[in-house]
């Protein structure tokens, strides 16, 4: 991850919570007051973010002591301790919201990352996620993703072709989206088609995509189109996912399933810090 684009993302941030000055903070406690503080779990989950909650803090005030005692990819328990602190008590309020939101967001999208890929896991499918990510947070969740175990889908526009129904209904067919593709970019660049049809499944095999979508079908449309594709195609399943479904999903013998779920409705993982005078 970019440490430029990190620490001008979290600087933006505090300076969204902080705005001209912490009033609560700077009436209640003196500039040298130093404090000990724990961030705890709550709940059960795998943790992501440990290093961006660090600079959150230290941003604020680089003598603000941390000791990590759970590193990114930990599965806690309620109870677990996450992080230590240590350092002027000011700094340490200031910073705590900010720290915590980023730290409990990225840890419920691992967490929820977590429990798809094991769901997954008998199957040998891969659990991938989607560009349905907070504007201006993508490299951060899909970070978290990957904390989780699972795989990162295209990271925007500009790395990958996937050639959707709006795309399909402006050219007129998929294979005129196909070949208006070959014509632009280079042989490295992968190219995948949504489907919502088996005919849409051999028009797309006909015209040699790399990785075919199926976009909200029914298991039994599914288990059709692999038979169809039979290995001449990577095969992704998407649309309405979520943990309950994955493994008859998976079982249809798809590759992949992408779940937009976990970077946009995955809950965030309860923890809390409290702080001790010194």
């Amino acid at each position: 991850m970019n440490p430029i684009w990190l620490e001008e993302t979290i600087r933006r941030c505090l300076e969204e919570d902080i705005g001209y000055g912490d009033l609560t903070t700077e009436s209640i406690v003196p500039s040298d007051r130093q404090a000990l503080g724990r961030i705890t779990a709550k709940e059960s989950g795998r943790i992501a973010g440990v290093d961006v909650a660090r600079l959150a803090f230290q941003l604020l005030d680089s003598s603000v002591e941390i000791i990590v005692d759970a590193p990114d990819g930990t599965d806690v328990n309620p109870g677990d301790g996450v992080l230590r602190l240590k350092g002027p008590a000011s700094a340490v309020l200031s910073g705590e919201r900010v720290a915590l939101n980023f730290l409990q967001r990225l840890s419920g999208i691992a967490s929820a990352t977590a429990l798809a890929v094991k769901a997954v896991a008998p199957y040998g499918t891969r659990i991938v996620d989607t560009r349905k990510t907070t504007p201006g947070l993508r490299p951060l969740e899909k970070y978290a993703v990957r904390v989780g175990g699972g795989l990162n889908h295209r990271m925007g526009l500009d790395d990958a072709v996937l050639i959707k129904d709006n795309h399909i209904a402006v050219a007129g067919s998929i294979t005129e989206a196909v070949r208006r593709v070959r014509e632009r970019v280079g042989h490295m660049v992968k190219i995948e088609v949504e489907t919502e049809s088996l005919d849409q499944v051999d028009e797309a095999l006909a015209a040699g995509v790399d990785i075919i979508m199926l976009d909200n079908m029914d298991l039994q449309t599914m288990r059709e189109a692999v038979t169809r594709i039979n290995k001449r195609a990577l095969v992704e399943a998407s649309g309405n996912m979520r943990l309950e479904r994955l493994p008859e999903v998976a079982a249809t013998g798809v590759d992949i399933i992408s779940m937009g779920w976990l970077t946009h409705s995955a809950p965030a993982l309860d923890l809390s810090l409290k702080l001790q005078v010194v």
